[in-house]
């Protein structure tokens, strides 16, 4: 555990946040969300960090983990049709960490989704949070077409609208 990334996530706040997400960028994100789910059988959840605090950020808990914890929490995993998708933005390491259902994760692979990651990073160093955000999930829409297109008995499992903790 580096002093440095204790003293950036102890730093931010609130307002981070607030600054990359304004409320306009968070409904464009879910109407991304809703547009996504409405070609595929796929469920999308977004959720933006502004830092760890507490238990985790002084076990030193890696990006990876805190998505990993976060899918399982708010039940991501589970979905009909083993569907579900993260997106997790960590926003004081600039990390983003995709974690897809055993379903889905099965015909695509980390390697895609860390191809998506590293895309959004690029566009996050250079302020565009909003569009890096819509880009990515319009990436991952592409693989639930292909692998899950939209059934006619589809419901919309998770909430659409972005998660700020």
């Amino acid at each position: 555990m580096g002093i440095a990334r204790i003293s950036k996530h102890l730093l931010a706040n609130r307002s981070r946040v607030n600054r990359a997400f304004p409320k306009a960028s968070l409904d464009a994100i879910e109407q991304a969300i809703k547009a996504s789910e409405a070609t595929h059988a796929g469920q999308i959840r977004f959720v933006v960090e502004g830092a760890l605090d507490g238990r985790p950020l002084f076990r030193d808990q890696s990006p990876r983990e805190r998505a990993l914890d976060l899918f399982s929490s708010l039940r991501i995993w589970d979905t009909a049709h083993n569907s579900g998708v993260l997106i997790y933005v960590l926003l004081a390491d600039r990390n983003v960490e995709i974690v897809a259902d055993r379903g889905i994760d099965a015909v695509v692979g980390h390697a895609v989704w860390q191809q998506i990651c590293t895309a959004m990073e690029v566009e996050f160093g250079k302020g565009h949070f909003e569009q890096a955000v819509v880009a990515g999930i319009q990436a991952v829409t592409k693989h639930l077409v292909t692998h899950f297109p939209k059934d006619r008995g589809g419901r919309n499992e998770l909430p659409d609208t972005p998660l700020v903790l």
